[in-house]
């Protein structure tokens, strides 16, 4: 059983950098769930990329271009998107943004050492 850490207290700290302009942060996760905040910087791109657990996500903020499986779309703040798990998906960061994500199950990688 995964340990769940049931609170976030807000903190500047704990960004992780996961490539090149794109950083990341687990918050908190249960058994099921793990909420993480990215931060992207503009002119910046993920990769195609995928892996196994669901993602669902909210723009807070910025402008990107996310591609999931062979379908582009603009999103902008309030935006939102669900990603089944094992469809590839993308994105360019048009404008700094910040972005959160649910990932379910529990990313084990992205837990804190």
């Amino acid at each position: 059983m995964i340990k769940k850490q049931t609170v976030y207290k807000s903190s500047p700290d704990g960004y992780i950098k996961a490539i090149d302009g794109i950083y990341r942060k687990t918050l908190v996760w249960g058994n099921n769930a793990l909420l993480t905040e990215f931060k992207l910087a503009g002119g910046k791109k993920l990769p195609l990329h995928k892996h196994d657990e669901e993602q669902v996500g909210y723009l807070v903020n910025g402008h990107i271009i996310l591609l999931i499986g062979n379908i582009k779309y603009d999103m902008l703040p309030g935006d939102s998107w669900a990603i089944p798990g094992g469809v590839e998906h993308s994105a360019e960061i048009i404008e700094d943004s910040l972005a959160i994500e649910v990932f379910s199950p529990v990313r084990s990688d992205y837990l804190p050492e």
